[in-house]
């Protein structure tokens, strides 16, 4: 819930306690694991700043990795509430992601309680819902990504701009992605964070919709988690995604459809409406080559929600 109301509330979805919330939130991310059914490893994860290995095949990566985003929104929500002090305890939890990185294998990798790194170790442990030691329902490609909140981090954990970019295109050039469980679905876009990489979140997003969402029976990837995918889905068609759960912020892409109008709350956003256009050569035109924000120049791939629903026109200019 903290990503979830802290992304809404930074959004300008108001009308309620948000103190009182803060404070759910607070008691969920401090509270000891024995009386914590949120956070029943959170005893380690505030001594250690990550969760061990237990049990050969228990969720302590993905957990922690879940822990990681929920801190970071908790930070942003504490720093908008002038709580300095909060933020900054709880950005600097949301950065112990790099406890896991192993130098060896390049992607995220189990911990044992004495602080060793798992082995024998297999990143492609896990795939097609195999068990994973430290992953649920996946394997270290699907979730060594999961960092939304410090890519910039993340990238220069790995060896900068190409090696990050290099590796996470294999992901998709080797078949690792698999949207399934969703830990992933962010992937596509994370080339947009890197200025000469954005156009391969054009293509990807583009052949993505392609290969797993069909007008069929069984038309989505796997179970749509409380409209998770189709939601997935529906961004993607109209031309920006929100990556970073927590943030109030969206990337861009290249959308499918020529017109799309959103209806926004005039009183709150000084318009009725959104309105994204598209104007491509040829139908199959995915590039982006260049944009406009309410008929001025935009040349950034990243957009506040401020900024979008103010902005009364996003027009996308596509090429091959």
């Amino acid at each position: 819930a903290i990503p979830v109301i802290t992304d809404s509330w930074l959004k300008g979805l108001r009308g309620y306690d948000i103190n009182k919330a803060y404070e759910a939130f607070r008691k969920s991310a401090l509270t000891k694991g024995i009386d914590n059914p949120l956070r029943p490893d959170n005893d380690e994860y505030m001594q250690k700043g990550y969760v061990a290995l237990h049990e050969q095949y228990d969720n302590s990566v993905s957990h922690a990795l879940e822990y990681y985003i929920a801190d970071n929104a908790l930070s942003r929500l504490a720093a908008a509430l002038g709580k300095k002090a909060d933020a900054k305890l709880f950005y600097d939890r949301s950065l112990g992601y790099r406890h896991y990185y192993s130098k060896e294998y390049g992607v995220f990798r189990p911990i044992m309680p004495d602080g060793s790194f798992y082995k024998p170790f297999d990143p492609k442990q896990g795939e097609n819902f195999e068990p994973s030691p430290g992953f649920h329902e996946g394997n270290s490609w699907n979730y060594s990504f999961y960092v939304p909140h410090d890519v910039k981090g993340l990238a220069k954990l790995m060896g900068g701009q190409k090696s990050f970019v290099d590796k996470l295109q294999s992901v998709f050039d080797k078949g690792y992605y698999d949207p399934a469980n969703e830990p992933d679905i962010a992937y596509p876009y994370l080339f947009s964070y890197f200025k000469g990489d954005e156009w391969r979140t054009q293509v990807q997003t583009r052949r993505l919709l392609k290969e797993y969402f069909k007008n069929a029976p069984e038309g989505i990837p796997g179970n749509d988690d409380t409209g998770t995918m189709s939601a997935w889905a529906v961004f993607n068609m109209i031309g920006f995604y929100p990556d970073c759960p927590g943030e109030p912020y969206y990337t861009l892409t290249s959308p499918v459809f020529d017109k799309v109008t959103i209806r926004l709350d005039k009183a709150q956003w000084g318009r009725d409406k959104l309105v994204i256009e598209t104007s491509r050569p040829q139908p199959d035109d995915v590039i982006i080559s260049k944009m406009e924000l309410g008929g001025k120049p935009w040349n950034q791939y990243r957009i506040s929600n401020e900024e979008l629903l103010k902005g009364g026109v996003l027009k996308f200019y596509l090429k091959k």
